[in-house]
């Protein structure tokens, strides 16, 4: 209750109305609004931000809904990379085996794989994603970890062509990378389809550290596949 005061209080969440007694009264469309705000208050948006999302008249409910399956999923993709160190470094520690710095530092560069183990076990240990991941990776080796990176890097290397080449994203070669990603993730950590795969693409662009992924690559890469992204997913669901 003194959450949803605070709501009145800051024009969040009005009620439509109230009773003789002076007790708030919300209507249907109230009580979904507040599902709204709860939703983006878990993915971590602020009140002032959720504020301004709420009442953009461009965005309709469905916008809304579209927009945090979008973020939910690609908090996925961006943690598979996490889990799959994570679990590497415990199957190590469970087999008794350690990897040497130097190998450490050939299959996970600078990134710590530890950093963010708690996170991922708070956020997305119960999800069908987390335990595909877990199983496959667990079960990986340095090697297996340096043929991902270096199909990466391979993949990396033909997206940055064919975008610097002038096809077009909704061409067949751009839509065929696309393809290849959505297959690689599949492979190698969770079964992707082309919902998520969707998904994963409106963060390419939502979030910035994302975007930057791609951006450090070429200036205006994340759009490109981005649009691949989607005109693959079009051209499977005809």
């Amino acid at each position: 209750m003194r959450t949803l005061h605070h709501y009145d209080e800051i024009g969040l969440i009005c009620p439509a109305g109230r009773t003789g007694a002076g007790y708030r009264r919300y209507t249907v469309a109230d009580l979904y609004r507040l599902r709204q705000v709860l939703a983006y208050r878990a993915l971590g948006f602020s009140l002032d931000e959720i504020a301004t999302l709420l009442d953009d008249p461009t965005v309709d409910a469905l916008g809304h809904l579209r927009r945090q399956h979008e973020l939910l999923t690609e908090r996925i993709h961006r943690l598979r990379a996490m889990v799959a160190a994570v679990e590497r470094e415990l199957e190590a520690h469970q087999l008794g085996i350690s990897l040497s710095p130097q190998d450490r530092f050939e299959v996970f560069g600078d990134q710590d794989p530890e950093q963010y183990a708690d996170e991922v076990e708070e956020r997305w240990g119960d999800t069908e994603a987390y335990a595909q991941s877990q199983q496959r990776t667990g079960r990986y080796t340095k090697e297996d970890w340096l043929r991902i990176k270096q199909e990466q890097e391979d993949w990396n290397r033909r997206l940055v062509a064919a975008y610097t080449g002038g096809i077009p994203a909704t061409g067949q070669d751009a839509m065929d990378l696309a393809e290849e990603h959505r297959e690689q993730i599949s492979r190698w950590f969770y079964d992707c389809g082309y919902p998520m795969h969707r998904g994963l693409a409106g963060m390419y662009l939502a979030d910035e550290r994302f975007t930057q992924n791609y951006e450090k690559l070429a200036r205006g890469l994340a759009r490109y596949f981005h649009d691949a992204i989607m005109a693959n997913a079009d051209r499977a669901e005809r």
